[in-house]
């Protein structure tokens, strides 16, 4: 296996992790303390804003500079929209799954159906978080990267595995109130992270093995990020508003703040 393929490998299973380890709240905790995960939310929505530009469109609009062919802003510009298209047509397919599931009400596969449509609704989610990792360790292809490069894959990786800690427990726990097991309810939670490492080598193979592609999906891992983060993140976070009003809001420009600041830094 290539190693830049392996790394998108190792960061995409660490992203897993992270979403099995807020499943595995559901052994501990009725349910996780809000404020933290708000705070969480925020911060992880504010690096995926920020690694959105410095670590993945500014390098695509380089790299469609260097090569030959449409302009670059339009290359960015097309992935960009891509990836957003891309993350909305899989949330409506899952809000038209969510609508026949509510149609049986009454009807005696409801609890199940409902399960289905939660453990969905987040997989489909995790594949273009899975792709932005796999996408952003591509482009560190035949060892000519930067030290900016490397930190913004591995600060993608973290702002992405920041963000599934939320998720996983969003999974288990309600699966646990609908009177499954906690080991269940865990391995339920845990899976819907699993297709994780497998857009995230997908992602990574397509960058290595087709470099014509990689400004594209560069900018087409921020547009599904922008969306992610915009669409979901900071609606979450931001729940509580009224009675705390800038405590998620602080999350998000601290989390925006550091990310620029690595890239800035070690630019």
């Amino acid at each position: 296996m290539n190693d830049i393929v392996l790394f998108a490998l190792i960061a995409t299973l660490g992203t897993w992790s992270v979403t099995a380890l807020g499943a595995a709240t559901v052994v501990f905790f009725k349910s996780p303390n809000p404020k933290a995960l708000n705070l969480m939310l925020g911060f992880a929505s504010g690096v995926m804003i920020a690694a959105s530009f410095w670590s993945l469109l500014q390098p695509a609009i380089e790299q469609a500079e260097a090569a030959s062919g449409l302009p670059a802003w339009l290359v960015a510009t097309l992935g960009f929209l891509a990836g957003a298209l891309f993350m909305w047509g899989s949330d409506r397919v899952v809000s038209f799954a969510r609508g026949m599931a509510d149609s049986t009400q009454g009807h005696p596969c409801e609890r199940m159906n409902r399960i289905i449509m939660l453990v969905l609704s987040i997989t489909l989610h995790n594949i273009p978080e899975g792709l932005a990792v796999g996408v952003a360790f591509g482009a560190l292809q035949n060892g000519s990267y930067s030290m900016e490069t490397l930190m913004g894959a591995v600060t993608i990786a973290i702002g992405i595995g920041l963000q599934n800690f939320p998720e996983g427990a969003a999974v288990s726990i309600p699966l646990r109130r609908e009177g499954y097991s906690r080991k269940k309810s865990f391995l339920m939670g845990q899976a819907s992270g699993m297709v994780e490492p497998i857009a995230g080598v997908i992602g990574a193979c397509l960058v290595v093995y087709v470099e014509a592609i990689l400004p594209y999906a560069l900018s087409f891992a921020a547009g599904a990020m922008i969306l992610v983060a915009v669409h979901e993140l900071i609606p979450e976070c931001q729940k509580n508003q009224r009675t705390q009003p800038y405590f998620a809001t602080m999350g998000i420009i601290i989390g925006f703040a550091v990310m620029m600041l690595l890239d800035v830094m070690l630019g």
